[in-house]
């Protein structure tokens, strides 16, 4: 793999000259807890055969050597071993932990050393060991100490979560908050983190899948903590302005940034070909798009060229009836970016999050939801989300209906999609769908950058399309006078799709429309078109100003109206595997001017779905009160039939 400029090959001697140093404090150390409360837990049971004699003698102060160690000390090789207490043999995956562990605190140790000769730490050691540390440097020592104990602590969980990944299960665990995070330096962090892996482990550890899977846990916990408490703390520039690349893990370090191997996802599901999705032209014509726009993506660069340029989608919320095809978009577009991913050898990865997330225990939702954030996220692979009938996993907030766990997963994903921290790269895209949008958290719908209608089959010979599909082969009725799937032809649908737009289609904003055209004439000027808005905003509050940048980013996009031609997909050396500023160059060719049609249409498109959930929403509104006041009315009758 080659290196980008702002990574640094971290040698392999100076990660091995560690393992001595790492390999103690696996075996036993004393520690004392500042924070946690130790957990009544018994020491692990250690054989004195040759197998446990020491090769290494402690160089490093505060280690103490089995010898010495009292019996209330950390010794993690033995309690690993014990994870399987019926078994005195070390099993693969005990085995495998140990070595996982070992090597995670060795380039721990290799990153502290090179941040302690960079950040000028280590110049102030010296001093200090000698006895001629400036006083009015001791403020800076004490600052730098801590520093290089968080990014330490950091790379010890990343490197451990990297390095365990490949030997993860379906089992998973539990462990709560990491509590015993010291930063006085380095050695005493990483004690005070080995002394609570240790209490997670002899609590969880029972066998080994769940010995794995607390180790892992418990790195993510850890990341975790590390990188909020590293929100505040000063001189970490020097570890967090560089990257270490650790080669014979594949292994990236970007300050506190999780490390992730881009590992694609086995997709079991059935990919439809775009011919098969009858009707939905303009849904259909945007998945093919976006599915062409994510190639684009540099993993170099960590970038998309169209999120730069503007016009990369994001997030969008595909609604309709039930039956109208959103199940086979979502399989179309999953199998288009598998099918290009396969050719450029690019990682895909597909999720799907679902009601199975939603948990009873306060919290699992909210981390079910930001695990299936963060994995589509990653950087390191292609991702695409999808969040199937989102109205019942999300909670709308005001709603007695909604459970603490969907309120939960709307908190994380109103976060993810459109919170502060929020960075769109262009690896990835997450998309919405729903057969009563009407129902998801307006603020949450409003996230949706694009709309994708999903309205299925529409007209007569989308009709006929449709069935001759589904029919199969199987018989010998004649299809009659009819051209086979040249209404799917998908530029002249999108056209007439988009045609369709240039006046609203709902009766509430078309009457909008009707009142703009006649007090300002043709919407031909941004102070009309903003007028028209305006406008829009007074017949319905929530349209605002989230909804104005949904529709400009959805202009953009089409300023972006032209499909990657097939052939960079097939052969990745005319366009996926170019440089950056090359694709970004060779995409701006292509790129088409904005017109005032274009905006009209994208306003509408954008409203109507609004003006559409607010009928819906109010509907089911008016109905549900119908039934109660029917409700009322009977439970009188009876109640005064009872009475006579």
């Amino acid at each position: 793999m080659s290196l980008t400029s702002d990574q640094m090959e971290l040698r392999e001697e100076d990660i091995r000259k560690h393992y001595g140093a790492a390999a103690l404090m696996l075996e036993g150390f004393d520690h004392t807890p500042r924070i946690a409360q130790a957990q009544a837990v018994a020491a692990p049971e250690r054989s004195a055969g040759l197998g446990t004699r020491r090769r290494f003698r402690s160089t490093t102060p505060g280690l103490v050597t089995r010898s010495t160690a009292r019996p209330e000390g950390v010794h993690l090789v033995a309690r690993i071993a014990a994870a399987d207490a019926d078994d005195p043999l070390t099993s693969p995956l005990q085995a495998t932990a140990q070595h996982v562990l070992r090597r995670a605190l060795a380039v721990a140790l290799a990153v502290g050393e090179a941040y302690s000769e960079v950040s000028g730490l280590a110049e102030l050691k010296r001093a200090n060991l000698a006895g001629s540390l400036d006083g009015g440097r001791k403020r800076e020592f004490g600052e730098l100490l801590a520093a290089e104990a968080l990014a330490v602590l950091h790379v010890f969980a990343n490197a451990t979560a990297y390095l365990l990944a490949p030997h993860a299960s379906e089992v998973q665990v539990e462990v709560g908050d990491v509590e015993e995070l010291l930063s006085d330096n380095a050695q005493l962090a990483l004690h005070g983190a080995l002394w609570e892996l240790d209490q997670k482990l002899a609590q969880y550890a029972a066998e080994d899948a769940a010995l794995i899977a607390t180790v892992a846990a418990f790195a993510e916990q850890l990341m975790e903590k590390v990188s909020l408490r590293a929100q505040n703390a000063p001189r970490l520039a020097p570890f967090t302005d560089a990257a270490w690349h650790v080669a014979a893990d594949d292994l990236t370090l970007r300050g506190f940034e999780p490390a992730a191997k881009g590992k694609s996802t086995t997709l079991t599901m059935s990919f439809k070909k775009p011919h098969e999705v009858v009707g939905n032209h303009i849904a259909k014509y945007q998945a093919l798009r976006l599915s062409k726009m994510l190639m684009a993506y540099d993993f170099e660069r960590r970038l998309n060229p169209f999120a730069e340029l503007g016009g990369f989608i994001f997030t969008f919320m595909g609604d309709g009836k039930p039956g109208t095809g959103k199940t086979t978009l979502i399989q179309m577009m999953a199998g288009l970016v598998h099918d290009y991913c396969q050719v450029a050898g690019y990682p895909f990865r597909y999720q799907n999050l679902s009601t199975d997330n939603i948990d009873s225990y306060q919290g699992k939702s909210g981390q079910n939801a930001k695990a299936f954030i963060n994995s589509i996220l990653d950087p390191t692979a292609i991702g695409f989300g999808t969040i199937d009938d989102i109205d019942q996993l999300a909670g709308k907030r005001g709603d007695r209906q909604s459970s603490a766990g969907q309120l939960e997963i709307t908190a994380v994903l109103m976060e993810s999609f459109g919170g502060a921290n929020t960075v769109v790269r262009g690896n990835c895209t997450f998309g919405m769908f729903s057969n009563y949008p009407e129902n998801v958290d307006d603020a949450l719908r409003q996230r949706a950058g694009a709309r994708f209608l999903v309205d299925g089959p529409q007209s007569r010979e989308d009709y006929i399309d449709i069935l001759s599909l589904l029919m199969g082969k199987n018989h010998s009725i004649p299809l009659g006078e009819h051209e086979p799937f040249a209404a799917q032809e998908i530029k002249a649908a999108v056209a007439r799709s988009f045609e369709a737009h240039a006046k609203p289609q709902e009766p509430g904003l078309l009457e909008v429309f009707d009142r703009a055209a006649s007090q300002i004439g043709g919407l031909d000027t941004i102070a009309k078109l903003g007028s028209y808005l305006k406008m829009i905003q007074a017949a319905d509050a929530r349209f605002t100003g989230r909804a104005i940048k949904n529709i400009t980013d959805a202009v953009k996009v089409r300023a972006m109206d032209f499909e990657l031609p097939d052939d960079w997909m097939e052969n990745p050396e005319l366009f996926l595997f170019r440089d950056y500023d090359t694709k970004k160059a060779m995409i701006e060719e292509l790129r088409v001017p904005i017109t005032v049609d274009m905006v009209i249409q994208e306003i509408n498109r954008y409203a109507d779905s609004e003006f559409r959930y607010a009928d819906k929403s109010d509907e089911v509104a008016i109905d549900t009160m119908v039934r109660d006041f029917g409700r009322q009315e009977e439970a009188k009758r009876r109640y005064l039939e009872g009475k006579e």
